[in-house]
């Protein structure tokens, strides 16, 4: 009898419980609903009564963008153009004229010409700037109108006028199949150890790996420099089988928490790897992310390889695609990963994003906590992957951090070209402080870099109507200027190494790029120098 009671007092909470989830359910989704209707006939009066033409597409699509915007940065909505850019990221392939670009305002500026292409064969070089393809001018268009005209059916042309330096161009281009490889050189550093970069996780990303891989074993490569610096991740099931190439069959690579629990999981090596013995270190930094901190979290977590570089970004987030209507897609972001370990390597707790300034707290504020690999060293969460063997640089400055995401270094380098004709010796090229001193110069011109303080001071000269203050702008403008430069070159180590690689790749394909690192990047030669040391490199994943 007793038993009978309890069993009916645990139906009664399952029950009570059900309830609650059904009435939460429906409650969520007649709030849902609501909003919907609201946002329809917002829409409706608008565009019946607004007093100019409205563009519907572009008004939803900066609508749902706005919604999103306050979760974090990887839950995005594509429209129909933004699906086939991420098709084309995530299967490495495209017709088109084998370019890469940025959109802008008077058109599309070639950004990289790719080896072999249509745009090679038409002599393109960085820095030119397409203003009309096939007689259509191109001023003033919407990216997504623009990231339409280079593409198309392979063997189809197309028309193109270039502005390059002051002078008219026009040229005539064939689209074709273009392939992307994710690993665009490896090499035999010296005669046992084999270098190999990884640059994205496409669908292709193991494959090209396995390759690289098999042909330099077959050059004598008995150590491996396996380098994820930069490369801002991709696909999950890719990071998985490259990590395999190195781990037993059978062992947990990642492990997924999601809310529902179907999509919670965890991945294991299904293969036989290709090395188990192999001397391997990982370089990474702080574009590291995703997938790449999979790759270097799990063989970290295995004492399989010594991972050296900076600390990477902090990115243990899981995104899935889900379709939408008329071509359209969600990718949002549905659980967070763990390597074997059991750490979880996100910085940014956005859940916790402080609603007045808009912060985004970081998990590390709270503590981090210790885990331990195979042969018990202790690792952390909280942070991305901290490298067994840091290589120091200088902390980025909040004006250094804006340059990077500026078009400042990539013009500087086309200036530089144009005014420097002759070519730049590939191995024993250095970007000296002359050089600098030479760009900071040239940021006097230069547009596309503009500090926060600037810009506000700009805001504030414009909207103010005491025209006394006229005198006083250009010493303060001045001097702004001068801080931005002092902040900037606090950095100098970490800018003048990509204007290296920049310069160098406006005069040389990218593997010329990265056939100079083997002969002059630090980071790698510390990477061989710790191999050909066996006892110092078994001891960092001993434990001991």
């Amino acid at each position: 009898m007793k038993h009978f009671k309890i069993q009916k007092n645990t139906i009664i909470i399952l029950l009570i419980g059900a309830i609650f989830l059904s009435f939460s359910f429906k409650s969520n989704f007649f709030e849902v609903a609501k909003q919907i209707e609201i946002y329809n006939s917002l829409f409706k009066e608008l565009n019946m009564y607004y007093v100019d033409e409205i563009n519907p597409a572009a008004l939803t699509d900066k609508a749902i963008k706005n919604t999103l915007k306050d979760l974090d940065p990887y839950t995005n909505f594509y429209n129909a153009q933004d699906v086939e850019d991420a098709r084309i990221r995530r299967e490495g392939e495209y017709a088109g004229i084998g370019v890469s670009v940025f959109y802008t305002q008077k058109g599309i500026q070639i950004k990289e010409v790719y080896k072999g292409f249509s745009g090679d064969k038409a002599a393109l070089k960085a820095g030119d700037m397409i203003i009309s393809v096939n007689g259509q001018a191109l001023e003033n268009m919407e990216r997504d109108q623009l990231s339409m005209f280079l593409k198309g059916t392979p063997n189809t042309t197309v028309s193109v006028e270039i502005e390059r330096q002051g002078q008219l161009l026009k040229k005539e281009l064939r689209r074709e199949k273009v392939v992307v490889n994710p690993v665009p050189f490896f090499d035999m550093i010296d005669d046992e150890t084999g270098y190999i970069t990884l640059t994205r996780f496409n669908n292709k990303a193991s494959s090209e790996v396995k390759k690289a891989f098999r042909a330099l074993q077959k050059r004598g490569m008995k150590k491996l420099v396996f380098d994820l610096r930069s490369n801002p991740g991709g696909s999950l099931m890719e990071s998985i089988n490259i990590a395999n190439f190195f781990l037993p069959k059978g062992k947990t690579v990642v492990t997924t928490k999601a809310k529902i629990k179907k999509l919670s999981n965890t991945y294991r090596t299904t293969n036989d790897p290709l090395d188990l013995e192999m001397p391997v270190v990982v370089l990474v930094n702080g574009s590291s992310a995703s997938a790449s901190e999979i790759v270097s979290g799990s063989l970290q977590d295995y004492d399989r390889a010594v991972i050296m570089g900076q600390r990477s970004f902090g990115k243990g987030l899981v995104q899935r695609q889900k379709e939408l209507t008329y071509g359209t897609q969600l990718k949002l972001t549905i659980s967070k990963y763990y390597t074997p370990s059991g750490r979880c390597i996100q910085e940014l707790d956005y859940t916790n994003r402080d609603k007045k300034t808009g912060k985004v707290p970081k998990f590390s504020d709270r503590g981090i906590h210790k885990f331990k690999t195979a042969n018990g060293r202790v690792v952390y969460d909280g942070g991305g992957v901290l490298p067994d063997v840091e290589i120091q640089q200088s902390n980025k400055t909040a004006a250094t951090k804006k340059l990077l995401n500026s078009k400042a270094i990539f013009n500087f380098a086309v200036d530089y070209f144009y005014k420097n004709p002759e070519k730049v010796a590939v191995e024993s090229y250095q970007f000296k402080n002359s050089d600098f001193k030479e760009f900071t110069t040239f940021l006097k011109t230069d547009t596309t870099f503009v500090t926060e303080q600037e810009s506000l001071f700009k805001k504030a000269y414009l909207a103010s109507e005491n025209k006394s203050i006229d005198k006083e702008y250009d010493k303060i403008r001045l001097k702004l200027f001068e801080d931005k430069i002092n902040e900037i070159s606090k950095n100098q180590d970490i800018i003048s190494a990509l204007l290296e690689d920049e310069i160098l790749n406006k005069y040389y394909y990218k593997e010329t790029v990265y056939k100079h690192h083997l002969k002059n990047d630090k980071t790698i030669f510390k990477a061989v120098e710790l191999m050909n040391n066996q006892d110092d490199y078994n001891q960092i994943l001993s434990g001991k």
